[in-house]
């Protein structure tokens, strides 16, 4: 990778239950790639946080970021940052959760419906199509005006399985208006909007969002943005990102965050 600032901001670790490797392992992976910073992002799904036993993967998750930050001092900047699912559905264990560490970064996501298993265990067909994803960005939505996090993680996340596994159509122009008010209510609230390129790797075959959503955001003046690989391996670290820097540029953005004590620092994009 030949850019001087390369930096992948939505990565899990083992610490996440669908992640393989240490951080240490990414970290070396990174270093060796020539990226600039990583930020560890592992899952803490609100929804299932009494249950799962989050409380303790994302403190371990801290720690062993903490620990490959002093390994790689002076090769590699490492953020600790934690995805925070469905805030909105359990805010009690939102506020635990985010009270556990003093994070770098905070990545809201939502990875399904309340009372609904995740987005990819859902049998799908036309039917029904339309009710689903307004209910998408209505949660959306509630979650933004919660604000209690830095960036707001794959957007269209339904269309990976919608689109990319089901094979169904979907008319972006039909839910224009729903991604404008998620756009609007991000620049109102500054939100970082993220560009994971996970979906360049899956069947979905481009970004989560995808460049119109891009453009359109800059268009109405969003100027936050963050991007990640979604990596849960360590040969996934970094995948995407020159892309999605490339589609930054043709949006007419210059730079993007990193976020490092809850706060984004800009850096060019080139």
């Amino acid at each position: 990778m030949s850019l001087q600032y390369l930096s992948d901001c939505h990565i899990h670790t083992d610490c996440s239950a669908d992640g393989t490797d240490s951080a240490m392992m990414i970290c070396e992976s990174a270093a060796r790639l020539g990226l600039y910073s990583v930020t560890f992002t592992d899952h803490c799904e609100c929804n299932l946080y009494r249950a799962g036993g989050f409380d303790r993967s994302i403190r371990q998750s801290c720690y062993e970021s903490r620990k490959a930050a002093a390994a790689f001092q002076g090769r590699l900047r490492v953020f600790s940052g934690i995805e925070l699912g469905q805030p909105t559905q359990d805010l009690t264990a939102a506020e635990d959760a985010l009270g556990c560490f003093q994070y770098d970064f905070v990545l809201g996501s939502l990875h399904n419906l309340r009372n609904q298993k995740d987005f990819f265990e859902l049998n799908y067909s036309a039917a029904g199509l339309d009710d689903l994803l307004n209910r998408y960005f209505d949660e959306i939505l509630e979650m933004i005006e919660w604000g209690n996090f830095d960036s707001l993680a794959h957007l269209t996340y339904p269309l990976r399985y919608i689109v990319g596994e089901y094979g169904l159509t979907v008319q972006s122009s039909q839910y224009k208006n729903r991604i404008d008010e998620v756009l609007r209510s991000l620049i109102a609230n500054k939100i970082a909007l993220e560009v994971n390129t996970s979906g360049l790797r899956q069947k979905l075959g481009v970004p989560m969002p995808d460049y119109p959503v891009i453009q359109r955001y800059r268009e109405l003046g969003g100027t936050l943005i963050t991007l990640g690989s979604d990596a849960h391996r360590w040969a996934d670290v970094g995948a995407g990102i020159e892309y999605g820097l490339k589609l930054l540029r043709e949006a007419g953005f210059h730079h993007f965050a990193v976020y490092s004590g809850r706060q984004p620092h800009f850096l060019p994009v080139e």
